[in-house]
């Protein structure tokens, strides 16, 4: 009798044992009876020994698959980042894989419905369909060979099918073999000393493992040198991977990539509906496109014949998922990468902290891009000193002076905002009331032009009271500015000048970006206001001057990686400014003229920075020099949470040797959200390997207690945000 063991995707660190009585394989995914209904399970090894009384023992109910859905290398990964993480291998594997395959949908292409003529429709005169225009027009493109069913309504084709002039057919969906009619369209750009070196260095090694950084300044051409070592790989055969940080990176990107290469490019990201991922993911599992450009999750997509994995912005936090299975995609593309044996290039004009020291250490080969692409010049940079100024809607006058003399030239500005909505604070002029959430404890953010009151802790809304619930008084009042406030009062200095606003509000719909950023291109007198959604990799040629209206927040916190943070985007924003021929300006708002950390990105560097940087995370011992886990739990009485972490870091200081530091257990930096009262536990080594074992052996320990039960808890390993 085989066993099959069989992983769920339940937040359970076990796998489950059943009777197999049908042919399968691991990696195949089954039907299982679990309690009282039927889940879908993935079979992750088969023998034939159970601790369990085989007579008791369920039987698999269905078979799914009649072959694996993951490739050996994706499985190994998984399996791999399951240990490392610590977290259920059944919740791994099924956030890998697309949600149609969660539900059970087979892994395999479906034939495509297509509509065709019938001998009718081809022999019909068309000036009998005169009175009915859309559908003789519809008609006479399928006699054309053009028909287009995205931009006509389904209504038509049915009247059509009615009248039996069309029909519907299935087709076997093509296995496309782009590697035959792949070609490259010819670049015009001139690549300079640096660039030049990059590509040859890379595409010597593009048949092996290795780790690539490419540090170059912003508007320094690194997507060039994207493209051709990409243009080395296609040519090949083989496929690529690249991952960008935000979806509104996609479209740039597929576009210039579009232009370069005639070969199948397809998208992954979270706008997509579920078929559409499946589509992509059935796609590039059977070779049949050349590169993948997606956010985060891609990292799990299968292929054929991956070639190369590409990083661009490898700093950017949003590769850390937040949520659940807290892996760093990253971190993640890289084991892949040495898995496969094959090139990873890691992009970024302002490289991590742990990214740098890795290239320090000879374990990434550094390429630099220390010039601009062409004749680009690095912008002016500058401090405006707010102490005594009068501020509108967080606008000086000087920087007001500065935006009407480069729109006056007919130039873009961009003024940069991390902080969305319309005020961070509403509160009553009499009694002193604050609006707040009450599931997290946090004032809720005013958005004005919704009327809305909106927390941006829990996403939870509601709208804005009339009076203050506490006195009675209707003189309610916003406290502080958002991008929605500083829009508007642009509106009014700037009555003629077209005012784009993106951030999350505004780029929520399906498509807004691509039309805002659209606009921008055409050139022209234009205000852009945004939060780092604008500072991420966008190119745009006619901005002149950029103005940071607010930072001060980012310059004094608790988080070790906030003074990075705020490097990382200063000097992102910053680079927006003067990127082709134009000469580009960049003032800096601030009441800390003289802090230190402003001054070094001021008159020397991110390099500068990054280096003394690095020199005090050696003197204290913080990461890279030190290995961190966050142990997090919370509960909505704010008594057991505590209680279990008091208990794991008592079973820690008993079991690890006095190697391991502790701080905690102490409340979260955000004590309270959506309702439960959170805390944590934060560990430190020296050694990655000890702590991984340690952790091994704790979660054998923590399954066992009883308070484990009584609250949420999670490991956070690598963490970024403490």
């Amino acid at each position: 009798m085989l066993i099959a063991h069989i992983a769920l995707p339940v937040p359970l660190y076990q796998i489950f044992d059943y009777q197999l009585t049908k042919p399968a394989q691991v990696g195949m995914r089954v039907k299982v009876p679990f309690g009282k209904r039927d889940v879908i399970g993935i079979i992750v090894s088969i023998d034939e020994k159970t601790e369990f009384d085989i007579k008791f023992l369920k039987t698999i109910t269905t078979v799914i698959d009649t072959e694996p859905v993951f490739t050996p290398s994706i499985w190994r990964l998984l399996n791999w980042a399951a240990s490392y993480y610590h977290y259920p291998i059944g919740e791994v594997l099924f956030h890998s894989i697309p949600v149609l395959l969660r539900q059970g949908r087979k892994a395999i292409k479906e034939d495509i419905k297509r509509w065709q003529l019938t001998q009718l429709g081809k022999n019909i005169d068309l000036k009998s369909l005169s009175r009915t225009p859309k559908q003789k027009l519809l008609l006479s493109s399928f006699r054309n060979d053009t028909p287009s069913e995205n931009e006509v309504s389904s209504t038509i084709y049915q009247e059509l099918q009615k009248k039996n002039l069309i029909e519907q057919v299935n087709c076997q969906s093509d296995n496309i073999q782009w590697q035959t009619n792949f070609s490259i369209n010819t670049n015009s750009i001139q690549l300079n000393k640096e660039q030049t070196y990059a590509i040859e260095t890379i595409n010597k090694k593009n048949h092996q493992f290795e780790v690539f950084l490419l540090e170059g300044v912003t508007g320094s051409g690194k997507t060039e040198v994207y493209l051709n070592i990409l243009s080395n790989i296609l040519t090949t055969g083989k496929q690529a991977l690249v991952l960008v940080p935000e979806i509104g990176l996609t479209p740039q990107t597929i576009g210039r990539f579009k232009k370069r290469f005639n070969a199948p490019i397809d998208i992954l990201h979270s706008g997509l509906t579920d078929k559409q991922r499946l589509t992509v993911w059935l796609r590039s599992k059977h070779g049949e496109n050349s590169i993948v450009v997606g956010t985060r999750s891609s990292l799990f997509t299968p292929f054929k014949d991956l070639g190369m994995i590409i990083i661009d912005e490898e700093h950017d936090s949003s590769y850390k998922q937040q949520e659940g299975w807290r892996y760093h995609a990253r971190d993640l593309a890289i084991i892949r990468a040495k898995f496969n044996n094959i090139p990873i290039v890691l992009g970024s004009a302002t490289p991590s902290l742990e990214t740098l020291n890795n290239a320090q250490n000879h374990k990434y080969h550094l390429l630099q891009l220390t010039k601009r692409a062409g004749n680009a010049m690095l912008a002016k940079q500058s401090i405006l000193d707010l102490r005594g100024l009068v501020l509108t809607a967080g606008l000086s006058q000087p920087l007001i002076e500065q935006i009407k003399k480069h729109l006056s030239n007919n130039n873009q500005v961009m003024l940069f905002l991390n902080r969305r909505g319309f005020s961070p604070l509403l509160i009553c002029h009499d009694c002193g009331w604050i609006a707040e959430c009450p599931r997290c404890d946090k004032p809720y953010t005013l958005h004005q032009k919704q009327h809305k009151l909106i927390c941006h802790y829990c996403d939870t809304p509601r709208t804005v009271p009339k009076q203050c619930p506490k006195c009675g008084s209707t003189h309610l009042m916003p406290i502080g500015f958002g991008t929605e406030q500083l829009e508007q009062q642009l509106e009014i200095l700037f009555p003629n000048i077209k005012i784009s606003r993106i951030d999350r509000d505004t780029v929520s719909k399906k498509g807004a970006l691509d039309n805002y950023l659209q606009s921008i291109q055409q050139g022209g007198a234009h205000i852009l206001v945004g939060t780092q959604i604008l500072a991420k990799g966008h190119h745009f040629p006619d901005v002149t001057l950029v103005g940071i209206v607010d930072v001060d927040g980012a310059l004094f916190s608790s988080d070790f990686r906030a003074t990075e943070r705020f490097a990382q985007i200063y000097t992102q924003v910053s680079g927006r400014a003067g990127r082709e021929t134009k000469v580009g300006q960049v003032i800096l708002q601030t009441y800390h003229p003289d802090h230190p950390l402003l001054n070094i990105l001021l008159t020397q560097s991110y390099e500068k920075f990054a280096k003394l940087t690095l020199q005090e995370r050696q003197h204290t011992q913080l990461p890279p020099f030190s290995y961190q886990t966050l142990i997090r739990a919370a509960d909505r009485n704010n008594h057991y949470a505590p209680t279990f972490l008091q208990h794991v870091h008592d079973w820690l200081k008993e079991h690890s040797n006095n190697t391991l530091w502790q701080l905690g257990p102490m409340p979260a930096s955000q004590p309270k959200k959506a309702g439960y009262h959170r805390w944590q536990l934060l560990l430190q080594h020296t050694s990655r390997q000890q702590l991984q074992k340690i952790l091994d052996q704790l979660l054998i320990v923590i399954e066992k207690w009883s308070e484990t039960s009584k609250v949420r808890w999670s490991i956070d390993v690598d963490p970024i945000d403490n």
